[in-house]
């Protein structure tokens, strides 16, 4: 199902839906139509910790009573926690990721050179995590769903899921390309729905 509007990124999580544009204009969808938040991000997202934004300058903020409040702290490429407990304060992990996401039994995350790593034992406390495991295949962002989901695009726009990710082996066992005539550049995972933002900003809706 095609949404109407034009996005360049979006995140969604427990029912709420959220993106940005190219222009920077944040917005969530209300039923079927798109509302406009004040300011401008670069990215936002949205889970149990609250909505979260990065704007064009790095600086972080955090969406309280329908304005954006600024945390202290710069990040830089995108780094969000989707953990239910507050994501202050920051802790710096070791190594350099572009797109870094995370659920409930840890963080996926894909570095410049689209390469895929797993930080085991991310909780609320510690935040930092214990350690770095490659994962076989190449992205050029994932994104981690409330409930543990794990999907991914790639550079030739095409979408992919992990699959047999459980408590006990939280990287999973392997890659599903999950069909598309489409040409992503990002995709997001909620109440069994997926979320497309095609190379043309379209936004697109899918049941899995």
């Amino acid at each position: 199902i095609e949404i109407p509007g034009s996005l360049k990124q979006i995140d969604v999580s427990n029912g709420q839906v959220f993106g940005v544009n190219s222009a920077g204009n944040i917005y969530t969808l209300y039923g079927d139509s798109w509302a406009q938040l004040p300011g401008s991000l670069k990215h936002v997202t949205v889970g149990p910790a609250g909505v979260w934004g990065v704007n064009n300058n790095d600086n972080i903020y955090k969406l309280v009573g329908g304005s954006w409040q600024q945390v202290t702290g710069n990040l830089h490429p995108y780094n969000f926690l989707h953990l239910g407990a507050s994501a202050l304060p920051w802790v710096n992990i070791a190594g350099k990721l572009k797109y870094y996401s995370c659920g409930l039994w840890g963080c996926w995350g894909v570095n410049s050179a689209d390469d895929i790593y797993f930080r085991f034992d991310v909780t609320p406390d510690p935040c930092a995590g214990s350690k770095w495991e490659q994962i076989p295949g190449k992205l050029s962002m994932i994104e981690v769903g409330t409930e543990g989901s794990v999907y991914g695009v790639n550079s030739a726009g095409q979408v992919y899921r992990r699959d047999g990710i459980t408590k006990s082996n939280p990287v999973g066992t392997s890659w599903t390309n999950v069909p598309s005539m489409l040409n992503c550049k990002h995709v997001s995972y909620d109440l069994g729905q997926l979320w497309l933002i095609t190379d043309q900003d379209k936004i697109v809706k899918c049941r899995i």
